[in-house]
């Protein structure tokens, strides 16, 4: 016991104490019978180390991998009488001590945190590689740059990033039952997610979570009825299982029959109308799409008239730790070109941009926004707001005259162009955007890392999406009745649709003429 306490305090934030010793290194495994007309639990002998493989090929009498014990009939023995106590729903709150995964998927992810800190033994050796000296290249190259599932201590900001210590607003609503002691919930999460972002082309089910699942104990038994629901709740929230999976018959076996309607009428073939029917039709409801174009895509379309593909409403790929457009391009097989740091600005006739002039242009319209934002910030009762076009034209004359510096027709060029690009990225002329809050976004979370380019097109991507949805096109929605029990929606053809849902995912216009 003092190796493992020495290791454990050195490891670990909890105390190293006997009752810690028994459930991390004495208490015996539990593990399932796999004969379908069996599936008792049994408990392996105390020397017998519990491990996926015997996971996946345990069957009573077993007592190590394809050794069976001489008595054939083991299946026909009663269940020891303790799983069954472990169905009462106090048993969890008898518990001394929270289990700790060992040997977790998701260890490898965390090894800057205490392992008990997000529900890993601390005797987990991945998981400490953090202070024992960072990973080894056996476990570094399982790890794909562009899926962090897990924020790091002392990061925020990064989209569909959870914090591996501390459960979700959204989750402690949804299992108050955890909000107090959170340890097992964060370890079950934690594998899940950390299985997903490994292979993000194989749907993680409870049985492969299970198979990694190794905690002494009865609560062995416990965690793996939890997978279940906990599974469901990441796979509805998006967070695993998603992008351009085709497996309704394994998914909606992880969602919970009452959590999602019959059939669903989805309006608007775009990038957000087709990624919610293929989750939906993952999920096991029955999907009607309509399309008031003769094509699916939204303001998504490329031209390759000139020999190479050019996006007229999207090509590149803005920023793609845990993008699910940069996903779907793993899951598909579709290349991405990373992007320089910068990219040289062209004249009309051919030659480069001088990259001082530029700099300088550069620097000047972004001191510009810091101006606006310090003006905002000055502007509590927030009453005068301008356009976001007008206070940029009002920032740049005053600078001007406060300095008497005179702009040359390139700079203004110049100028006009990173306007230009501000209404590209606002999707609106500037004289329509707010100045105060142009930039509300930047209160959630962005996608960060590389920007990249599709090669292809997103056309490729948007196919892949598109792939077995039932999409009519040339389908302009004329009404929608929610009066009844059922939702009824009418198209300019006269034709009518019937749902127990109906989704709008297209364009405001669309919108606003219905």
């Amino acid at each position: 016991m003092s190796a493992w306490k020495r290791e454990w305090s050195s490891y670990g934030k909890t105390e190293a104490n006997l009752k810690m010793y028994m459930v991390d290194e004495v208490m015996p495994y539990w593990v399932q019978c796999t004969v379908s007309g069996c599936l008792k639990w049994r408990m392996l002998p105390n020397d017998v180390q519990l491990s996926r493989e015997l996971i996946q090929k345990y069957c009573c009498g077993m007592v190590q991998v394809g050794k069976q014990s001489i008595n054939n009939d083991a299946c026909n023995q009663e269940e020891d009488h303790r799983v069954e106590q472990t169905n009462d729903e106090n048993w969890l709150t008898l518990l001394m001590n929270p289990p700790l995964l060992k040997n977790s998927p998701a260890a490898p992810y965390l090894q800057e945190y205490y392992p008990d800190g997000v529900g890993l033994s601390a005797t987990c050796k991945v998981a400490t590689m953090g202070v024992r000296g960072g990973l080894s290249d056996e476990h570094s190259e399982d790890l794909h740059p562009y899926f962090q599932p897990f924020y790091q201590p002392e990061e925020n900001g990064k989209a569909l990033c959870v914090r591996p210590d501390v459960m979700e607003y959204d989750e402690v609503q949804e299992f108050p039952e955890f909000a107090r002691e959170q340890q097992m919930y964060l370890g079950l999460r934690n594998l899940a997610l950390a299985l997903w972002n490994t292979n993000y082309k194989k749907v993680v089910t409870v049985e492969m979570c299970v198979e990694h699942l190794i905690v002494r104990g009865l609560v062995r038994i416990v965690c793996s009825r939890y997978l279940k629901v906990f599974l469901a709740f990441l796979t509805k929230k998006g967070l695993v299982n998603s992008g351009l999976m085709q497996n309704p018959h394994l998914i909606k076996d992880i969602i919970a029959e009452n959590s999602k309607p019959d059939s669903v009428i989805i309006i608007g073939a775009g990038p957000s109308g087709l990624a919610a029917g293929r989750q939906l039709q993952n999920f096991g409801a029955n999907v009607t799409m309509l399309e008031s174009r003769n094509r699916i895509g939204g303001r998504i379309w490329d031209d390759k008239s000139l020999g190479v593909c050019v996006g007229k409403g999207a090509q590149i790929v803005n920023g793609c730790i845990n993008n699910p457009i940069a996903l779907m391009c793993e899951q598909a097989g579709i290349k991405m070109r990373k992007m320089h740091i910068r990219c040289d600005l062209v004249e009309e006739d051919g030659s480069v941009t001088d990259t001082t002039v530029d700099k300088r242009v550069d620097f000047h319209f972004n001191a510009m926004l810091d101006a606006i934002a310090e003006w905002r910030r000055d502007n509590e009762n927030k009453l005068d707001d301008l356009s976001l076009a007008k206070k940029l034209q009002e920032m740049h004359e005053t600078f001007i005259e406060e300095t008497s510096l005179k702009f040359t027709a390139k700079e203004e060029r110049l100028f006009q162009f990173h306007i230009s690009n501000l209404e590209y990225a606002c999707g609106c002329d500037l004289s329509k955007v707010s100045s105060l809050y142009w930039d509300q976004n930047e209160n959630f979370a962005q996608f960060a890392g590389d920007h990249t380019l599709i090669e292809d097109g997103y056309m490729a991507v948007i196919n892949k999406l598109g792939d077995g949805l039932d999409v009519r096109l040339n389908t302009a929605v004329k009404s929608i009745d929610y009066t009844g029990k059922d939702v009824i929606v009418q198209t300019d053809d006269g034709k009518t649709f019937k749902a127990q849902k109906v989704s709008i995912l297209s364009s405001v216009y669309t919108i606003e003429r219905v």
